[in-house]
């Protein structure tokens, strides 16, 4: 296993040092949205839903980062980066329409995991 300094990146990598920042601010935005969704009361159906599949997308979003950075195994994690914008795409969904607010602050979490989507298939490309 490569470490990840010595792997070939696409020119649109960003530096390593961005991803703390965003990532911190991505937490903090989906905390604020998920407390949002709790405060509407666990009691209701539709938040109960919608909790367990923002608590399943965080599970999944821990897992992605051992199997690219602990284990190498790039394509794998590729296919899994699906899977978690799939369950976060249906998380922002089940949050929009309980909350929209809390539907709105999911977005950059979106964004930032397609763009992840992204540099994890050019990475796995690259380092074949």
């Amino acid at each position: 296993m490569a470490k990840f300094q010595q792997l070939n990146k696409p020119d649109f990598a960003p530096p390593g040092s961005i991803f703390p920042i965003v990532w911190t601010i991505l937490f903090i935005l989906m905390g604020i949205a998920s407390y949002r969704i709790y405060l509407k009361g666990t009691e209701n159906q539709n938040v109960k839903s919608a909790l367990i599949f923002y608590a399943v997308q965080l599970i999944v979003n821990f897992f992605w980062s051992i199997l690219f950075f602990g284990f190498g195994m790039r394509g794998l994690a590729f296919i899994w980066l699906i899977i978690l914008w799939i369950l976060i795409v249906i998380t922002t969904v089940k949050f929009y329409k309980i909350d929209k607010t809390a539907g709105y602050l999911m977005i950059p979490y979106i964004l930032w995991v397609s763009f992840a989507g992204v540099l994890n298939y050019s990475v796995w490309m690259l380092n074949r």
